[in-house]
């Protein structure tokens, strides 16, 4: 095996020609509650670095792979670190990624990506599982599935993060389930996709318990674990994290810590590093990720950029350091026999867990596009700002309007429509209550709205299209049957305005830990670099 300063130099000197050949590594597979290298079976621990890079708005970005002059600096930097995966928190996936993946195969390094973005994820507060939505995921699966160092996907961070809002948790599973079964239906190989949670107190039980629960379909293939109760020169006991082994040492699929790294007390030592990679903690945790490679204003960075110049930081010494002294106990997948093989049983819903086990409908841009074309009373020029206003209105009007498009992750009550786009939405609405009023003889002036509503000619259904819509029902809340083909779209039925009925802007849901104006930060530390730090 190379030397890490021979290969650092190999890196950060390779070419910039290889958009044409995509470096195979071994893939990583799951077995059990472990990850494994795919061909010789020796046991995975991550040791990850994360970044991801943003402008000023919380809707804008900037993809840290898609800059192979950022990867040939940063690189050498995360070798150093013995960094063998990276978290990656948005990527464009309309971008070309081929140099940066294939720098870090050569490297050894895995990519674990989430798969939403500032602006296209689930809110906790507002949360919907539309077919925008799905296409931003499912287009991330495509840019990223033909790497063999992509480990896998996240399909969510940190979106319940109290008991206020766990029925968030169900559109999220919705993600999960249907993120899994288009990469089975697009015939690529097996990639995980899994959650990164924070770690609160009053809800982390079920919130595992939930995403771990039910059809294995939709249930996660990994869980990650943001945990920062270990600061300074913290203990196993102190830490909590006893207690956090001994909740997982029965999980049936693989957890690591998907940020750690505490900086209360600085400079951080990393002294939790040997408790994580020790005998107690390593049976049960697939290393874990720390947060994070950038020095950013919110002063959890590893190193520092200015340019092209990278200058290590205290914390970056110390981290190496503790990784040095590591060597954790592992497995040989072919003499290893999973004993956690139970999923956990669901949370009943209550005060304290607000997700119920029903999840949200798959979203499909072909049902929505059939159901819009064949509306006759549907929004005219109704502009974002004034959508949620109309939905205010119509849906308390007539009987059960607005059943077709509700959504309830409590009650686990989902309109057929629930996923469309929000002008998708309110056509159905609008031509619901239209059509009351025309059976009631009213139907002179039901279409209008103050010019808001206009009638429209009808195209009527057939072939697939009257299908998907029997199966939604005369109402809207029959289920759907038929899977969606390719990615979502959201089809020629309106605007792909992603608003919301309650005009919540769709925003990036920040981890706890980061207040409300290091969104920006946040996001651009995870990798603008390129890399989180994750130890499998």
């Amino acid at each position: 095996m190379k030397s890490f300063s021979a290969l650092a130099t190999a890196v950060a000197g390779a070419a910039l020609f290889l958009k044409t050949a995509v470096a195979a590594v071994d893939p990583i597979v799951i077995k059990g509650s472990k990850f494994f290298y795919e061909t010789n079976g020796t046991q995975l621990y991550d040791y990850l670095g994360n970044g991801t890079t943003s402008d000023t708005s919380e809707n804008t970005y900037t993809d840290p792979l898609a800059h192979s002059s950022s990867c040939q600096r940063d690189i050498p930097y995360l070798i150093q670190l013995r960094t063998n995966v990276i978290r990656v928190y948005a990527l464009d996936p309309t971008k070309n990624h081929d140099d940066c993946m294939n720098m870090l195969a050569d490297a050894g390094i895995y990519v674990i990506a989430d798969l939403s973005a500032p602006g296209s994820s689930i809110v906790r507060d507002d949360p919907e599982w539309t077919d925008t939505l799905y296409t931003r995921y499912t287009s991330v699966i495509d840019a990223m599935h033909s790497y063999t160092n992509t480990l896998g996907f996240f399909a969510g961070n940190e979106v319940s993060n109290n008991n206020t809002n766990t029925d968030a948790s169900a559109f999220v599973k919705a993600a999960v389930r249907d993120s899994k079964a288009y990469i089975k239906a697009q015939n690529y190989r097996t990639i995980g996709v899994g959650y990164a949670t924070n770690d609160d107190a009053d809800i982390r039980v079920n919130l595992a318990d939930y995403f771990d629960c039910g059809d294995s379909a939709a249930a996660i293939d990994f869980w990650g674990y943001n945990i920062y109760s270990w600061c300074g020169n913290s203990s196993y006991t102190e830490s909590g994290y006893d207690q956090r082994t001994d909740e997982f040492s029965s999980y049936n699929v693989p957890v690591f810590f998907a940020e750690y790294g505490c900086n209360t007390v600085q400079p951080r030592t990393f002294t939790e590093v040997q408790a994580l990679y020790g005998s107690q903690m390593s049976p049960v945790w697939s290393g874990g990720i720390v947060y994070m490679y950038f020095q950013e204003t919110n002063d959890f960075g590893l190193v520092s950029v200015d340019g092209n110049t990278v200058s290590t930081l205290t914390d970056f010494v110390y981290l190496s350091s503790q990784l040095a002294l590591i060597s954790p106990s592992s497995v040989n997948s072919a003499s290893y026999t999973p004993t956690n093989t139970a999923a956990q049983s669901c949370p009943t819903v209550g005060s304290d867990w607000q997700a119920a086990s029903a999840l949200p409908p798959t979203p499909n841009a072909a049902l929505c596009e059939c159901m819009y074309n064949a509306l006759t009373c549907v929004p005219n020029g109704v502009s974002t700002d004034e959508v949620g206003d109309l939905f205010g209105v119509v849906c308390g009007l007539g009987t059960n309007t607005c059943a077709g498009i509700n959504a309830n992750g409590t009650s686990g009550k989902y309109g057929a429509y629930g996923m469309c786009n929000s002008t998708q939405q309110l056509g159905w609405a609008l031509n619901d209550y239209y059509e009351q009023q025309v059976a009631a003889g009213n139907g002179a002036s039901a279409c209008d709205f103050s010019g808001s509503a206009k009638t429209k000619a009808v195209t009527s259904p057939t072939g697939t299209c009257a299908s998907l819509i029997s199966q939604a029902g005369s109402g809207g809340t029959g289920t759907v049957t038929s899977s969606p083909s390719g990615t979502g779209s959201s089809g020629s039925g309106g605007s792909s305005s992603s608003t919301s009925k309650s005009a919540g802007a769709a925003g990036f849901s920040a981890p706890a830990h980061i207040g409300a104006l290091q969104v920006a930060c946040y996001v651009s530390v995870a990798l603008v670099s390129g890399a989180a730090m994750i130890l499998l």
